[in-house]
């Protein structure tokens, strides 16, 4: 960037003709102090200002959601070595329906236990009782998914600091406050002290995060429809963000959160997938509330987490339907008329239809937060579950169903509209692709329904993506844009490019790397002069996000394959090989190093990497797939074929396995096999292009011009307008 030098000129007046003394010089304004640093100072330095909110703070979850234990205590397990030893316990940790300890480990490694203590019918809790997990086992107590210092820390104490080594594979982390703290939510408290020491100096609290979203606001009750409105629309997600830091799955990209900092600077948050959540946007693994919540009409109207949840005593503000009650009328909502169940039997209360829970950790019933209609006719149509399974799973779903459609006198319908099309996509129906483009356009969407609609088009081969990619990049909403952006990583060179580069200058970080990531084999040269160096700096920013993670085998994966992608060969096997290093059976790192082998003209190394890999990690179908392709390039055609042939064993529901092997078979002469199978893919995915495209043009090669003709309208009728079926049709007539 350019530095501009301001030089100050003085000038001085000519003295007067006749002798005066000088004027005196107006008095300087005293310059302004620095600004206090902004550091930790802990929960009991807000408490003396603020005992009302402390004392209720004391007693909640977040304050106990990781201490010290109250006197000396040992578990005995079975180490990294196999054999049973005694472990101090280091921390207790979390509060109620279940504990979990932390068990110390060398490197500095806490490791949570996986024998976790039922606080209420006070018994020990085998938390995967159907595995026979042993170590090495990446489950296992000594395993890196059980790892605190990466897995659990920040969200269970206040400012962490991994401070991994990679160098050592040692941790040093630390932390401001072992729980969760006032300034979690509120930022450093440092200026905030001093500013309460000395108002009257003015300059504001001296908070990070304000979270002012309710000040000033009220709910105003509609007596027609008897739902209250907020008096003035939410302008920011301050609030809520703060809260995602630790009740959204996500992963991290880098350290030293301040509540008040936009979110996906720090974290990339997951969508509604699978497997994590159902079709229909509910949730199927545990994932922490946000998700759900962004995809509610509540998240819509302006309720924030703190117009249903008091924050510093973390309780509900009302009990039952009181709660509520606040915004829909009782007359209206808690009454028969509306649930048609008994007046305060279980069916009466409006979370057990609008907020079913599902129990993760064996006892641990989380609610579903996107305050949903029921709709069993979804149930009976898509296979996703409704509240009304929770009482009624033995009369069945059309059973349920029927009742609601006999109560409204149609089938029941809510704010959330998308089940239809991400079942299309996970069914691979004809117009998936074109009905997931349209609904990720749809303004009457919410965000998190668009970008996951975008996330769900990935893999799709379908006229209507590049445009769904260059209307998503230019979305207000930051996961929109990271959505399109993971998307447009895949189209041709050229219009991903086009695409894509301005997203180097995003606001958000997230947007950034995951551009510069969809961006790294691009020439210096055609980046424009304007954006080189946001370039570097999103560049920085990715291989930083990277590092940050370098206790994780998949974070060496991640940044060997970009510097593969830039043909630095060497630094990209050293990283697959630190992958390795950490973990000998890590699939993707052979893969993915033998891939850059092929990348570097090595086939002979590459296929080194990949029977290696068959020898040190379980049956897999990407490393078959791999080998196939590797053997085809080395003209090993009963290799190629027997890989190919074991990967579809191995991965039967994956489509490119299926076609590649058609093909090979195809080249290798053996093409009525090849039909055979093409036959088969077409009628289990009849939307996939590449099949049905394949199946068309072999069909015409061995002058079967009828059946051609005929596999010719089958793409047609999923791709409607698709240039080569079109063609195709037009040869053969």
């Amino acid at each position: 960037m350019t530095r501009l030098l301001l030089a100050i000129v003085l000038v001085l007046a000519a003295a007067c003709s006749r002798e005066e003394s000088p004027a005196p010089a107006p008095p300087k304004a005293a310059a302004a102090p620095p600004p206090a640093p902004l550091e930790f100072v802990g929960s009991e330095a807000c408490a003396s200002c603020h005992s009302a909110e402390a004392s209720a703070w004391r007693e909640s979850q977040h304050a106990l959601a990781m201490k010290a234990p109250e006197s000396p205590r040992t578990i005995r397990a079975a180490g990294l070595d196999g054999k049973p030893a005694d472990f101090p316990v280091k921390y207790e940790f979390g509060v109620t329906p279940l504990q979990q300890y932390l068990l110390e480990l060398p490197g500095g490694r806490l490791q949570a236990y996986t024998q976790a203590w039922d606080v209420t019918r006070k018994r020990w809790l085998d938390l995967y009782p159907h595995e026979k997990l042993l170590p090495g086992d990446e489950l296992h107590w000594t395993g890196r998914q059980q790892n605190w210092n990466a897995m659990c820390a920040d969200c269970h104490s206040t400012d962490v600091r991994k401070r991994y080594d990679p160098a050592t594979a040692t941790f040093d982390t630390r932390f401001a406050e072992v729980s969760v703290g006032c300034e979690a939510c509120h930022g450093p408290g440092s200026r905030h002290v001093t500013w309460a020491a000395h108002p009257e100096a003015g300059g504001g609290s001296g908070l990070t995060a304000p979270l002012r979203e309710r000040q000033g606001t009220h709910w105003v009750m509609k007596p027609e429809r008897g739902i209250a409105y907020r008096s003035a629309k939410r302008e920011t997600e301050q609030e809520i963000e703060v809260c995602a830091q630790c009740h959204s799955r996500r992963s991290q990209l880098v350290e030293g959160y301040r509540a008040g900092a936009p979110f996906l600077d720090h974290y990339r948050p997951a969508l509604l997938t699978a497997p994590l959540y159902h079709d229909d946007g509910q949730q199927r693994d545990e994932v922490y509330t946000w998700g759900s919540f962004l995809s509610s009409r509540m998240y819509a109207r302006g309720v924030t987490c703190s117009d249903c949840h008091e924050p510093h005593g973390a309780k509900l503000r009302a009990p039952g339907n009181a709660l509520c009650a606040q915004c829909h009328a009782t007359e209206k909502f808690d009454a028969p008329a509306h649930h048609h169940h008994r007046a305060g039997s279980k069916g009466a209360e409006c979370v057990a239809c609008h907020m079913p829970s599902a129990t993760y950790m064996q006892i641990d019933p989380r609610r579903d937060h996107s305050f949903r209609v029921p709709r069993p006719d979804q149930s009976v149509t898509l296979g996703v579950p409704s509240a009304c399974d929770s009482c009624h799973r033995a009369k069945g779903a059309k059973w349920a169903a029927a009742e609601a459609k006999n109560w409204l006198g149609r089938d029941a319908h809510g704010f959330q509209t998308f089940a239809e099309t991400f079942h299309a996509a996970e069914s691979g129906a004809p117009g998936a692709g074109k009905s997931l483009a349209a609904l990720a356009q749809d303004g009457s969407q919410s965000p998190i329904a668009r970008a996951s609609a975008l996330a769900r088009l990935s893999g799709f081969v379908d006229p209507a993506v590049p445009e769904a990619v260059v209307q998503g990049v230019k979305d207000p909403s930051g996961l929109v844009r990271l959505a399109a952006v993971d998307l447009g990583a895949d189209l041709p060179s050229a219009p991903r490019t086009q695409t894509l580069l301005p997203l180097l200058a995003d606001p958000l970080r997230i947007v950034r790397i995951a551009a510069a990531n969809a961006l790294a084999e691009l020439p210096e040269s055609q980046v424009p002069d304007s954006l080189v160096a946001a370039r570097v700096r999103a560049t920085e920013e990715y291989v930083a996000a990277q590092r940050y993670s370098a206790d994780r085998p998949e974070a060496h994966v991640n940044l060997g394959t970009f510097f593969a992608r830039q043909q630095r060969f060497a630094e990209a096997q050293a990283e697959f090989a630190a992958a390795l290093a950490l973990d000998p059976a890590f699939v993707p790192a052979y893969v993915n190093s033998a891939d850059a082998f092929r990348a570097s003209g090595r086939d002979d190394e590459s296929l080194r990497v990949l029977e290696e890999a068959r020898a040190k990690s379980r049956p897999n179908a990407d490393v078959e797939f791999a080998l196939g392709l590797t053997q085809a390039r080395l003209k090993n055609r009963d290799a190629t074929i027997a890989a190919l042939e074991r990967a579809v064993k191995l991965g039967p529901d994956v489509p490119r396995y299926t076609y590649t092997l058609a093909v090979a078979l195809h080249s290798f002469e053996r093409t009525q096999d090849a039909l055979r199978l093409l036959e088969k893919a077409a009628r289990k995915w009849p939307a996939n292009r590449n099949v049905l495209l394949a199946r068309a043009t072999m069909l015409r090669d061995s002058g079967d011009r009828a059946g051609a003709a005929k596999a010719a309208e089958d793409l047609l009728r999923a791709f409607p307008g698709d240039e080569d079926a079109l063609a195709l049709r037009e040869e053969l007539r």
